[in-house]
C-alpha cells in the first residue's frame, strides 16, 4: 500500500506541472490565441527560477522569477501576433525554438549547481494518516494552490462579467469590438497571464519537481500541456483531471521499474507521449464535438474595423 500511496503522491506532483501550464494555455485560447511557445517559455522560466533560488535561497522568489520570465516572453509573442498580426503558429514555434536555445545558453554555469534543501511540507494531523497522508497531504503548497486556482478559473470564466467578456473576445472579436471592448488589450492580457502560468510551471519543475538544472529538462511537457487543452475540450476542471491522468502515466513507468516489471525502459519512457497521441486521435474521431467547444476565432487574427 505504501508504494501505491507514493505513486499517487508523485502523480499529483507530476500532474501539477501539466495543469498549471495547460490552464495558462487555456486562458490564451479562450481569448482566441494559440501559443505554441509553451515549451520555450517553460524552459526559460525553469532556468530563471533555478538561478534565482541558487542566489537567494528562496523558492518563492524563484517562482516569481519564473512567472516574470514567462510573462515577458508571452508579452513579446502577444505584441507580434496581436499588434503586428504575425502568424500565431509560426511565431509560437519560433518562441519555442528560441526558449530551447536561450535556456541552454543561460544555464551553462548552473548545470552543477545545487539548491538549498527545501522544507518538508504537510498538512498538520492529516499528513500522519496512514496511506492517505503520504498520498494526498504531504504535497507542496503549489499543488493545492493549483486545485484552488482551477476552481477559481471556472468561477471566473462562467460566473463573472469579465469572464464573459474574455470568452466573447475568443468567440466573436468583431462583436466584442462593436460593443466597445478593447479586443487587442484583452487578448494581450490573456496572453501575458497564460505566459506567467507557463512560467510558474517551468519554475516548479526546476525548483521542486526535479530540483536541478539540465538542458531540455521540460522534456516535451509544454507540448503535452498544449494537447491537454484540446483533450479537455477547453474546460478547466477537465484540464486538471487530464493533467493528473497524464501525470499518472508519467509516474507509472517509474513504479513499474521499481516493482521489477520486465519491460524495456525505452517503452516505459514512451508512455506519456504515446498516451497523448492516442487520446488526441480518439478525440479527433468526432470533429463536431471539438467544433462545438472550441472558441470560434481560435488562431485567427483580429483586424479592427473589419
Amino acid at each position: 500500500m505504501e508504494s501505491y500511496a507514493l505513486l499517487i503522491g508523485a502523480t499529483l506532483s507530476a500532474g501539477t506541472v501539466l495543469a498549471i501550464a495547460a490552464l495558462g494555455l487555456l486562458i490564451n485560447e479562450k481569448a482566441g490565441i494559440v501559443n505554441l511557445g509553451a515549451e520555450g517559455m517553460m524552459l526559460c522560466a525553469a532556468i530563471a527560477g533555478f538561478a534565482t533560488v541558487v542566489h537567494t535561497g528562496s523558492p518563492w522568489l524563484g517562482f516569481a522569477a519564473g512567472m516574470a520570465a514567462g510573462a515577458l516572453l508571452a508579452a513579446v509573442f502577444g505584441w507580434l501576433v496581436i499588434w503586428l498580426n504575425t502568424n500565431q503558429y509560426a511565431t509560437g514555434l519560433a518562441l519555442s525554438l528560441f526558449g530551447v536555445g536561450f535556456s541552454a545558453f543561460a544555464g551553462i554555469h548552473y548545470v552543477q549547481a545545487k539548491l538549498p534543501e527545501l522544507p518538508k511540507y504537510g498538512i498538520p494531523l492529516l499528513a500522519d494518516v496512514p496511506v492517505l497522508g503520504p498520498a494526498l497531504f504531504r504535497q507542496h503548497p503549489v499543488v493545492y494552490l493549483t486545485m484552488a486556482f482551477t476552481a477559481a478559473l471556472v468561477w471566473f470564466l462562467y460566473r463573472t462579467r469579465a469572464g464573459l467578456v474574455l470568452r466573447s473576445v475568443g468567440e466573436s472579436p468583431q462583436s466584442a469590438h462593436a460593443l466597445g471592448y478593447p479586443v487587442r488589450r484583452i487578448r494581450l492580457a490573456a496572453v501575458v497571464a497564460g505566459g506567467a502560468l507557463c512560467g510558474l510551471a517551468g519554475a516548479y519543475i526546476s525548483t521542486v519537481y526535479t530540483p536541478l538544472w539540465v538542458e531540455g529538462m521540460v522534456a516535451g511537457r509544454g507540448w503535452i500541456a498544449l494537447a491537454l487543452t484540446t483533450f479537455a475540450t477547453w474546460r478547466p476542471a477537465r484540464v486538471l483531471l487530464g493533467a493528473y491522468l497524464f501525470g499518472g502515466v508519467t509516474m507509472l513507468q517509474f513504479h513499474l521499474q521499481a516493482t521489477g516489471v520486465q519491460v524495456a525502459s525505452q517503452w516505459l519512457s514512451m508512455l506519456p507521449y504515446l498516451s497523448t497521441i492516442v487520446v488526441l486521435a480518439l478525440i479527433s474521431r468526432n470533429p463536431q464535438w471539438i467544433r462545438v467547444n472550441m472558441p470560434a476565432s481560435l488562431g485567427k487574427p483580429f483586424y479592427p474595423g473589419t
